[in-house]
């Protein structure tokens, strides 16, 4: 008797080299975005971690205004 484990099927229901093997890479994707907006949605939810949002976003915004106005003759 062959006790040898059967072969996961492949989930994705496409050979590699097919013209279609690209999908599972949006799906993929996809997920990470879902998975980034949960990350972001919990951070938002922490004081600590929403008043470093606004920390950065704040610092981000004050350089861009200065480069601006830097490449505009403002200063």
């Amino acid at each position: 008797m062959e006790n040898r484990k059967p072969e996961m099927p492949n989930l994705d229901g496409v050979d590699a080299a097919s013209p279609w093997s690209g999908f599972a890479e949006v799906s993929e994707a996809i997920r990470d975005n879902r998975l980034m907006e949960y990350r972001i949605k919990k951070s938002w939810a922490d004081p600590w971690g929403r008043k470093l949002t606004i920390i950065g976003v704040i610092v981000i915004g004050a350089v861009f205004a200065f480069l601006a106005g830097a490449s505009f003759g403002l200063w």
